[in-house]
């Protein structure tokens, strides 16, 4: 038991959620690994990747599971302002099928998986670190049912930096004839 629950929490490592259960049942639950300091460029996009772990013996629904009815993963950012969060690139999930109903596949994520997320900061923020915040809604189950929909805060870190082409002048183009 002792040996189990060390287990669990190696698995845990990052900001873990996870519910109340009965001494000796498991507990559904999903770590997050937040990334290191992402730089970007003022007025350029920038992809931040998110890393996820789902523990052993459970999986989450896709963000496109194929039945309306399923609870889908979902990830909700809050940037602050003058920072562009573009677009939120979920993975493909997999599609599975469970001893509850062996003839519906489901589309899953289980293990481990990434979300990218592309910011983007106007040309105006001033350069300096900024924390982007947000929930990873989720429902959890496994081969038997499914847990009540949980939310997880989730937060990383940008470095907006000055483009160092910006203010560079250009020369105009010359001629390819000599002047003498």
């Amino acid at each position: 038991m002792a040996r189990r629950f060390l287990i669990l929490v190696t698995l845990a490592v990052g900001v873990v959620s996870a519910q109340d259960f009965p001494p000796g049942s498991r507990a559904p639950s999903v770590a997050y690994f937040p990334p290191a300091i992402k730089s970007v460029y003022r007025g350029h996009p920038g992809i931040v990747q998110l890393q996820f772990r789902i523990a052993s013996g459970f999986h989450i629904n896709s963000n496109q599971p194929k039945q309306e009815y399923l609870k889908k993963t979902e990830l909700r950012l809050d940037a602050p302002t003058d920072i562009a969060v573009v677009k939120v690139k979920y993975p493909a999930g997999e599609d599975r099928s469970f001893t509850f109903d062996p003839n519906e596949k489901l589309n899953v994520y289980s293990g481990d998986f990434a979300v990218d997320v592309t910011v983007r900061p106007l040309k105006t923020v001033l350069p300096d670190n900024y924390a982007v915040h947000g929930m990873l809604k989720y429902q959890a189950c496994d081969n038997a049912a499914c847990y009540p929909p949980k939310q997880m805060p989730i937060s990383f870190e940008i470095k907006v930096a000055k483009d160092p082409n910006a203010n560079r002048k250009r020369n105009p183009a010359q001629s390819p004839h000599a002047h003498s």
